[in-house]
């Protein structure tokens, strides 16, 4: 264990609180893709947006500029600490979502979206810089798997939230419920988040240090091809966020009763975060999650082979897409905390050249399968198995052509 990690047990809050905090403060980026998918239809047709796969956009452009805000606030955070950016991040979120309330046009939306990414950027790094900061090895692990089971409540209840907005206002409401949300959370944070950066670990904000440190992190063989490999298989998940409206309602009719759909399968992920977190001590990261990328390919290869001989009934599409996700649950967690393991002296600039690969590039791969929605689901199958696929090449690189390693064998690889 090293410096930054012997401080787990001096925590000024209570472990639950750290955890649920960190959690509510990932939980924003869940709520500002989420809650906006019953409303993507009746966005694009009040601001005149004809071509459905258009209305796309208004997550993509969130995806974008949280993607790019990373690579700022992971530096300014190992120089000031975790607090000040994360606060000045969070004002931001808050008052885009309130201004996109007011949008007069779809373009105003989107580069409000954009800027309101560029500030949750700040959620993002700062939530996994600060488990990093307490945390290493397979407690950062653990922590990390009850951070993204709180986190995934959101996804379960933010479509259906979403809904009964719609039912009882209009879509400008859902954006004035999602920057008052960030608004309480943002005061929890400025009264209850500690300083978890020790003055010694600061670095100055200079180019040299800058670059210095961004060359740390993308010459980590470890670091890097996990979080290649997380990119492309978030890449399949930011895919079936982009379509989920389209092939819930277009294709298998479910209309208000979509949000449900995508609660159970967002509820199964967060299953599987939760036994990834009882399980993880005791087998280890690599085991359970190479295990589940495998199991990840496989299911979505056989869900593309029969997607290939045309759209499945639902309850046989959802069987196999709850499977796939299920696997998802153990890849997300415990790579990223692989990847920031080897890392933990450059937390906050490693977290955000991290999550800027991750989501950023995600993003990008998710756009594509998405802007591929022909009215079928085949798309989305091709797209998941395509990057399972290659998400199983990645880690062979990373840990020299064997899977189900241990943390010693790995060690003795290096």
């Amino acid at each position: 264990m090293d410096q930054q990690t012997q401080g787990a047990a001096k925590l000024p809050i209570p472990r639950w609180e750290f955890i649920a905090l960190a959690a509510a403060l990932m939980a924003l980026n869940a709520l500002a893709i989420d809650i906006m998918l019953p409303g993507l239809q009746e966005i694009g047709q009040s601001l005149g947006i004809s071509d459905e796969n258009h209305r796309q956009f208004v997550i993509t452009a969130y995806i974008a500029g949280f993607g790019l805000g990373q690579l700022a606030f992971g530096p300014l955070s190992d120089r000031f600490g975790r607090r000040p950016p994360l606060l000045f991040g969070l004002a931001v979120y808050v008052v885009c979502a309130l201004a996109a309330a007011i949008a007069p046009t779809f373009t105003i939306l989107l580069l409000l979206r954009f800027v309101q990414g560029l500030g949750a950027a700040a959620t993002r790094v700062i939530a996994v810089s600060v488990v990093r900061d307490r945390f290493g090895g397979r407690q950062m692990a653990e922590v990390m798997s009850l951070v993204f089971m709180v986190f995934m409540v959101i996804p379960v209840v933010a479509p259906g939230v979403g809904q009964v907005v719609l039912l009882l206002s209009n879509w400008h409401t859902i954006f004035i419920f999602m920057g008052g949300i960030a608004a309480v959370i943002a005061f929890w944070a400025a009264m209850r988040l500690p300083e978890t950066l020790h003055p010694e670990f600061r670095r100055p904000l200079t180019a040299s240090s800058i670059i210095q440190g961004f060359g740390i992190v993308l010459s980590n063989r470890v670091a890097l091809w996990y979080t290649l490999a997380t990119m492309v298989v978030f890449g399949a998940l930011f895919g079936f966020i982009n379509s989920a409206q389209q092939i819930y309602v277009e294709i298998y009719g479910l209309g208000v009763w979509f949000p449900v759909y995508f609660a159970a399968i967002a509820g199964m992920m967060a299953v599987s975060s939760f036994i990834n977190s009882k399980l993880v001590v005791r087998f280890g990261m690599r085991r359970l999650s190479h295990g589940a990328l495998c199991g990840f390919f496989l299911v979505s290869t056989i869900w593309f082979v029969a997607a290939l001989m045309g759209d499945l009934p639902l309850i046989p599409f959802v069987t196999l897409f709850a499977l796939a996700m299920f696997q998802f649950g153990w890849i997300g967690s415990n790579f990223n905390a692989l990847a920031m393991e080897p890392l933990g002296h450059v937390a906050g600039t490693a977290s955000s050249v991290l999550g800027f690969l991750q989501t950023f590039g995600g993003g990008m791969i998710g756009a594509g399968i998405g802007q591929a929605f022909d009215g079928t689901t085949l798309p989305l199958a091709a797209g998941f198995s395509a990057v399972s696929a290659i998400g199983i090449v990645l880690v062979l690189i990373a840990e020299k052509g064997k899977l189900f390693g241990s943390h010693t064998q790995a060690a003795q690889r290096k």
